[in-house]
This record gives C-alpha cells, structure tokens and sequence, in this order.
C-alpha cells in the first residue's frame, strides 16, 4: 500500500498546506526522500524534472526551519533563473501555514531588491550559483546559519560550468549542515562533487520505468530529412497540442523551424543561446499563457523550464544520447498526467535510435505521417463530439425557435450545415470536406481570401518570419492564423495574410521597427516578380518588371 503524507510524520500545518495545494499521495522521490532528509542524513537522489522532486526536499526545509529566527536556514541552488524563482514559489506555498519566509536570488535582476529581502531577514534563500555567489563576496549574504543545502538539477549545473561556483559556495557553509544533491543523471562528476561534500549519503534511485515517463507514450517517425517539417505540421494538424515543445540541436534550426511554422500560421516561440533574457522571459510568458501554442527551443535553452502542462513533446533531431533523451521527454507527461513524446528519425538515426532504446530499456512504438484524410476525419470528429456536447447541455436551446423558423423553408440538414459553416469562419474559414479524396493534396491553400502585402526590410536587415509575425500580431493585433507564406528575400518580404484582416495590418502597421530600422507595409501588386526589389528612390512598394 502507497504511503500517505501523514505517514510521513508531517506536521499538522504542513500537512494542512498540502491539502490546500491539492496534493493527495507522495511520487515515489516523495516518499523515499522526505523521512531521510527529516532524519538530517544527507541524501544524494536521481530524480528528473516532473517527479515531484521540489516537495521533495522542500517540506523537511519548511518541516525543520525555526522561523522564530529571521535568519538564512536554507540554500537552495538551481541552474537558472527560472527554475530558482518556480522552486521559491513553491516553497512559500508550501510553507504559507508556517510563515516561512523565501527569497529568490538570481543573475538579471536589480540587486537593491534582494538586498531589501536579504536586510528584512528570510529563511530559505533559492539563487543561481553566480548571483548567490556574488552576494557572498560582497558580505550581503551570510551562510554562518545554514542547516541545509539543496542543488536541484545538480547535471544541469555542472554542464553549464558552475562547477566552481558551487565549490565556492559550500565552501562557505558551515560544517555541521545537511547536503541533498538531486540530478537526473549521475555521471561521474556528480559522483565525485558528492564524494567531496556530502557525508556518508543515502542514495535515492528511482526505478528506471518511473525514469522513462511511464505516464508518456514513447513513439518515433521514420521520415527523410527533407519531409520532416511536412510530417511534423501533420502531426501537430492532426494532434492539435495545447502546448507542446519542439527540440531542435542548434540555434540556426530553431530559428528556420518557428519562422517556418509562423509563416504556416502556427503561434511559436523560439529560445536559444542568443534570446536575451527580456525578450525570453516574454516568449516564456506567451507559452504559459496559451498565446503561444508551440515552443522551438535547443536543449541547453530549455534546460531548467518547468513549464506544466506540456502535452506533447517533439525531438525534431533525435537526442544524443538516452540521458538527453530522458531530460526532453521529462518535460511532457508529469505528476501523473498523460503525455506525447514523438521522434522524428531519418533512416541513417534508426541504429541511434536502436542504441537510446537499449539504454532506457523501452521501445518506442513506430507511428506513420497523418494523411490529409486522417486530418480531415479527426476535426469532423472533434467538431462532432462538440455538438453533442452542446446538445446534451441544453446551452443551445436558445436557438431553437430561430432554426424552428428557418425549418418552414429549408431542411434541418441545410440549416444546421450553415451554422457550422458559419462557426468555422464562414467564407474565410478552413472546411474539411468528409470525403478528402476528393480535394488533391497539393491545391493551393492560398486561392481566395488572402492578399499580399509588400515590407521593405528582408533578411540582409536581420529580419526574420516569426518577427514579421510577431509584429503582426502584436501591433495589428491580427491572429497568427490569418496569416500565411512569407516570402523573404535580401531587402524585402512579401506576406499573404487573410483578406479580411488586410486593412487593418495596413492601417495600424503601415510603418514597423525591425532592429531600429523603419519599415512600411504597403499592399502588393499580384502582378509582382518576387524576385524583383523597388528601384532606388521609389516610394516603397512594388512595380512590375521591365
């Protein structure tokens, strides 16, 4: 029988702050790690992300801190920002019945903020090793009281060098204090970081079916490099993902892959090394928020994200290696919720791929690309389950005597034909016919209803799709869905956007800023040769070629 959070001998208001935040049993990393951490051992634990593994350590810092005392108790460091200011939120929540205090220390943001919390006096302190380390140094923060030390994603830190910052750090504690050190691989320098600093650890290991996502369902497409964006667009079509991240191996491909999934009309965020931390706390936010369903991002970006609620994950080039591998689908399928991983593999990957499965001991299951019919049939489906939904609810009866009037001159088929006709957009909408056979895979999506628009500004100026989208968006306030191809070229771009929504992209985005440089957007002719840029002096627009 599965412990309970009582059996763990918590206290009555920790406990009362468990039920609060709707946890009913402890994960496994729970259950194996709290009455060791409790008892003061050090522990050395092999948990990734979505085990539960913050609560993990986080109830024995809010079960054992004194909190008459303001002063530092516990240390917790985390690889980035994000994660060191999801883990103190988490912490305050958990420690809200007992007034703890917490405090966020992290690279980017101003310092006379954490040095008011750090003067105010706090209990837990959660940073980046550069920032808690900086403080040290100016004598901002003093360790001289710390019991416990945490360093979550212990990997993840030492592969982007932190490694002496944190020797730095636990060399400034004190020497009777408690070391949990948690980390989803234990290659041999997390081995050797533990045999240095942690006394005589209790090793936590959770099963390696518990490490592989049980709750994911481990799938992979055999495509050629060539078709992967056709056969990754079809899955998405075909999935229709509330949120899903998108894994690329460089920085240049994460680029190519969100403009081009812009251009298609998808709403994606890409993040990589080069995203500057503003404008990658706003595509991070857009993502949470629903406003972005898709996530382009390189492993390294990516690391230290908790982001919930991730219903697919996509390796459009396949991992390394099966810790890599692990770290990407850990993102999808958490806290016992359900989830999609899918990789896509050419045919010279199927014996790396043979080699990941060997190591986690699973083999993923083989899915083919959706047909146009496959896409057709599941919206038709959706779209049918929708209806009887709103049948069986009632919340459609105040329409009744409006179809019982138009009843008298057209059949119910006809009437409720147009009504879901005009639900999907009417004439500017996407209609998937019930036989799909009989609409070629190849006809245009662009015939009818779209108009091009000409901006003066193209690759040589920086300029990419997802900024033309993202400007779009943003300053026209247009869906990305109305939106089409973008045609760039060295120092202008054609866009396709929705016919209807024209006027209003010409009338509030007549002139952008790309990278400080003014634009204007101006209606194309269709007469245009797209290869054709204006002449020196003109007007910005288009003219026909001589």
């Amino acid at each position: 029988m599965a412990p309970t959070f009582a059996d763990l001998l918590l206290s009555p208001e920790v406990l009362r702050a468990i039920d609060t935040l709707g946890f009913e049993e402890p994960t496994p990393i729970q259950a194996q790690t709290i009455p060791l951490l409790l008892e003061g051992r050090d522990v050395l634990a092999q948990a990734q992300t979505g085990t539960g593994k913050t609560a993990a350590f986080a109830l024995p810092i809010v079960e054992r801190v004194d909190t008459a005392r303001r002063e530092v108790q516990a240390l917790v460091l985390a690889p980035t920002r994000e994660l060191a200011m999801q883990v103190a939120e988490s912490m305050h929540n958990l420690g809200a019945t007992r007034g703890l205090a917490v405090l966020p220390v992290y690279g980017g943001q101003a310092y006379d903020r954490q040095l008011r919390g750090l003067r105010a006096g706090v209990h837990v302190v959660v940073g980046t090793p550069g920032r808690v380390m900086d403080h040290i140094r100016r004598g901002t923060l003093n360790l001289a009281t710390v019991r416990t030390v945490v360093l979550d994603e212990a990997d993840e830190m030492l592969d982007m060098g932190f490694v002496e910052d944190i020797e730095f750090i636990l060399n400034e504690v004190p020497e009777e204090r408690q070391i949990a050190l948690f980390s989803a691989t234990v290659p041999r320098r997390i081995e050797a970081l533990a045999r240095r600093y942690l006394r005589d650890p209790q090793r936590v290991t959770i099963a390696q079916e518990a490490l592989t996502a049980p709750q994911t369902r481990q799938m992979y497409v055999e495509t050629q490099q060539r078709d992967k964006i056709e056969a990754l667009t079809r899955i998405l079509d075909l999935e229709s993902p509330g949120s899903a991240i998108v894994f690329c191996r460089t920085k240049r491909e994460v680029d190519e892959l969100s403009g081009t999934l812009q251009s298609r009309g998808y709403t994606a965020a890409a993040i990589h090394g080069d995203i500057n931390q503003a404008q990658r706390e706003r595509l991070l936010a857009a993502f949470r928020d629903g406003r972005a369903e898709l996530l382009i991002a390189t492993e390294v970006a990516a690391r230290g994200l908790d982001i919930p609620d991730v219903t697919h994950v996509f390796n459009f080039d396949i991992p390394d290696d099966a810790d890599a591998y692990i770290h990407r689908i850990g993102r999808t399928g958490r806290m016992g919720r359900k989830g999609d991983a899918i990789t896509f593999v050419t045919p010279r990957e199927m014996r790396q791929l043979r080699f990941i499965e060997n190591q986690i001991h699973k083999n993923l299951r083989q899915i083919r690309v959706p047909t146009p019919g496959d896409i057709a049939a599941r919206r038709q489906e959706t779209l049918r389950a929708s209806l009887i939904a709103a049948i069986e609810s009632s919340a459609a009866s105040v329409y009744a005597p409006l179809v019982e009037s138009l009843a008298s001159e057209h059949s119910p088929l006809e009437v409720a034909a147009a009504a879901i006709y005009l639900a999907n957009g009417g004439a500017n909408g996407r209609h998937d016919a019930p036989t799909p056979e009989e609409h070629p895979e190849d006809e245009s999506v662009t015939e009818g209803g779209m108009t091009r628009l000409f901006l003066d500004t193209g690759r040589k100026h920086g300029v990419r799709p997802h900024d033309v989208v993202a400007a779009f968006t943003e300053v026209a306030e247009i869906p990305a869905s109305t939106i089409g191809t973008i045609d760039m070229f060295g120092d202008f771009t054609l866009v396709e956007v929705q016919r209807r929504v024209a006027p209003a992209v010409l009338e509030r985005a007549g002139l952008l800023v790309f990278n400080g440089r003014e634009t204007h957007v101006t209606a194309a002719r269709e007469s245009r040769d797209p290869r054709e840029k204006p002449a020196p002096g003109r007007k910005p627009g288009p003219r026909k070629r001589k």
